[in-house]
C-alpha cells in the first residue's frame, strides 16, 4: 500500500489488485443489500397493524379538514351555498358539537378550575397509544442501529485502510474527508474511495436498489430513519401523540377563520368563478 501511495504522489496511476474487487468491494455491497432486505422483512414482522381510531376522535379532526376545504375552495361555490356551509360550520365549531367526549370533559374541568389552581397536565406516558408509539420507535431504531454497527465493525476489522475504487469524475479536495476515511495520506487523488467510505456511500445510495427489489414502501433504507431521528421526529411525535393537541382551541381558531372568510369582498358578498358565466361564455365564442 505504501508503494502504491508513493507512486500516486509522483503522478503515476494506481494499479489495484482484482482481488480487492472480488473479496472486498463486491462483498461489502452484497452484504449491505442483503442486510437491507433482512431489515425490511424484520420490520414487516415486528410492525403491528394500526389500531382503528375512535369515531369521535375522527369527527373532531375531520370537521377541521372540512372547514379548511371550504376556506380554500369557497370561490368555486355559489355565495348562497358558501353562506349556508359557513353558518353551519361556525355554529358547530362554536358549540363544540364535534368535540370528542374526553375533550369536552377536559374543557368543562378547565372552565370550573379556580384561578388559584394549577392547570391540569396530562401525563402522555399514561396513554396506551403513546406507549405503543414509543415502543415502535424503539424497535425501529434498534433494527436500524444494530446491523449498521455490526457492518461498520466488520469493515473496520477486516478491510481497514483498503483503497477499492476510483470514481470516473474529478472532485475537489473538500470531498477527501468523505471519500477517504481511514486512509491517512495527503497525496492520494480525491477520486479514490476507501473501504469505510464505500460503506457510507452504499448506506446513503442504495435506496434505488431497495425500491427496485422491494417496492417504494420498504423499510430497508436506514438513511430515512436517521433523518427522522432528528428534529423532525420530535415534531412528528408531538403531532401524533394523543392528548398533546388541544382540539377545543383548534375548533375555536377555525371558527374565527371561517368568520373572516371573504371579509375583503365588498358588502360581505363572496365572489365566485360562476359569476356572469353566461355572458363570458357568449363573449368568448361570439
Amino acid at each position: 500500500m505504501a508503494a502504491a501511495l508513493a507512486a500516486d504522489a509522483r503522478g503515476q496511476p494506481l494499479l489495484l489488485d482484482s482481488a480487492l474487487r472480488n473479496w472486498v468491494l463486491l462483498p461489502i455491497t452484497l452484504v449491505m443489500v442483503l442486510v437491507g432486505v433482512l431489515r425490511n422483512n424484520l420490520m414487516q414482522f415486528l410492525e403491528r397493524p394500526p389500531k382503528p381510531a375512535h369515531p369521535a376522535a375522527l369527527r373532531q379532526r375531520n370537521v377541521l379538514a372540512r372547514a379548511g376545504a371550504l376556506r380554500a375552495n369557497y370561490l368555486m361555490l355559489p355565495p348562497t351555498s358558501v353562506a349556508t356551509r359557513r353558518a353551519f360550520l361556525t355554529r358547530a365549531l362554536a358549540d363544540g358539537a364535534y368535540l370528542a367526549p374526553d375533550t369536552k370533559a377536559a374543557l368543562e374541568r378547565e372552565k370550573q378550575r379556580r384561578p388559584d389552581q394549577m392547570p391540569e397536565v396530562k401525563n402522555p406516558l399514561g396513554d396506551p397509544g403513546t406507549m405503543d408509539m414509543m415502543m415502535d420507535q424503539a424497535k425501529r431504531s434498534l433494527v436500524m442501529m444494530v446491523p449498521q454497527t455490526a457492518i461498520m465493525g466488520w469493515i473496520n476489522f477486516f478491510f481497514s485502510g483498503f483503497v477499492l475504487i476510483k470514481l470516473p469524475f474529478p472532485l475537489t479536495q473538500g470531498f477527501k474527508v468523505m471519500l477517504q476515511r481511514d486512509v491517512a495520506t495527503r497525496d492520494l487523488d480525491v477520486a479514490w474511495v476507501s473501504s469505510l467510505s464505500w460503506y457510507f456511500l452504499n448506506l446513503y445510495g442504495l435506496d434505488a436498489i431497495y425500491r427496485l427489489l422491494l417496492g417504494n414502501q420498504n423499510a430497508a433504507d436506514s438513511s430515512r430513519d436517521m433523518a427522522a431521528m432528528g428534529a423532525g421526529a420530535t415534531l412528528m411525535m408531538q403531532e401524533q401523540v394523543p392528548g398533546q393537541v388541544d382540539h377545543a382551541k383548534l375548533h375555536a381558531a377555525e371558527k374565527d377563520s371561517l368568520e373572516l372568510m371573504g371579509a375583503s369582498q365588498k358588502n360581505d358578498c363572496v365572489a365566485w368563478v360562476g359569476d356572469r358565466i353566461e355572458d363570458r361564455v357568449l363573449a368568448l365564442y361570439a
